[in-house]
């Protein structure tokens, strides 16, 4: 049998070498794309963990007002009830943890601030400080610091250079200062989309409160809290005047249409700082 010729043979070599290509082609990409799939996988993994991570240190106000229903009742808060609360000191936490940019909105940052304001003002209380005295309202309200959205402030830092500057002057009664004399705690927490409709709701409780205010048609003479004379200028800046500022919240109409006019003469009542609940303090 005759050798085969050199050209003949180098044709086959090619054309096995190809077949050898064509069926190891099909592995190869097979590899390619299961290690694409797994990488990719996994990425998404990751993806998965670091937004389930941003999500979980968003304060959650479903735990706030779970606290807040067992433990306040009527503005009275029973301070021992919520240092009893495991989930509170988490909730303290939070707002430790949380991201500015987590707060998209102005309603948002604004429901957060006031949640903020009132849980750590608790939490100043469980932490033995008090706003009795002048020394103690010192201590209690700007060297007293929290963590909040990463930052150490004070209550009156929080209050003066993130709340009041959003511009709604309505968080006056919202904000709670450990005191007789504040505005009641809402029994529950706020919240962006019920934001307008609590603000206005604690405005009218506030103004409304007799124990609070009290306005004599008869004499013509308007006893106001001095939260009325700390904040005048928001206010007059929001409503023109004090009085008509108070007016869009007024439920007696007489007492309506004479605030409208500027009819009564101010007097301011003694702020009473004494707790505004029960706190026997740790064992």
């Amino acid at each position: 049998m005759r050798e085969q010729s050199m050209p003949n043979l180098r044709i086959r070599l090619l054309m096995e070498e190809n077949i050898g290509l064509r069926y190891r082609h099909p592995v190869r990409s097979r590899r390619i794309t299961g290690l694409g799939l797994l990488l990719l996988t996994g990425l998404l993994s990751v993806l998965a963990l670091l937004v389930s991570s941003a999500q979980a240190q968003l304060p959650d106000y479903d735990v706030l007002d779970e606290i807040l229903a067992r433990n306040v009742r009527n503005g009275f808060i029973d301070y021992d009830g919520i240092a009893s609360e495991p989930q509170f000191g988490k909730f303290v936490e939070q707002l430790g943890t949380t991201q500015s940019d987590d707060l998209t909105s102005t309603s948002a940052k604004l429901a957060f601030y006031i949640n903020a304001y009132n849980a750590l003002a608790i939490q100043g209380i469980l932490n033995g400080h008090s706003p009795s005295g002048w020394w103690g309202r010192r201590n209690f309200f700007q060297k007293q610091k929290f963590n909040v959205l990463g930052k150490m402030i004070s209550l009156r830092t929080l209050e003066h250079e993130h709340i009041i500057t959003l511009g709604d002057r309505r968080i006056h009664f919202a904000l709670i200062r450990a005191s007789i004399s504040s505005p009641r705690l809402s029994s529950q927490a706020y919240r962006p989309e019920r934001l307008d409709k609590q603000l206005h709701d604690a405005a009218k409780q506030f103004i409304n409160d007799p124990t609070r205010n009290h306005f004599d048609t008869k004499r013509q003479t308007a006893f106001l809290s001095r939260i009325f004379k700390w904040h005048a200028d928001g206010f007059i800046a929001a409503g023109g005047s004090l009085q008509r500022y108070l007016a869009r919240f007024a439920d007696d109409a007489p007492t309506q249409d004479m605030l409208r006019l500027d009819k009564f003469s101010i007097r301011f009542i003694d702020y009473d700082w004494g707790l505004n609940g029960r706190y026997l303090g740790k064992d």
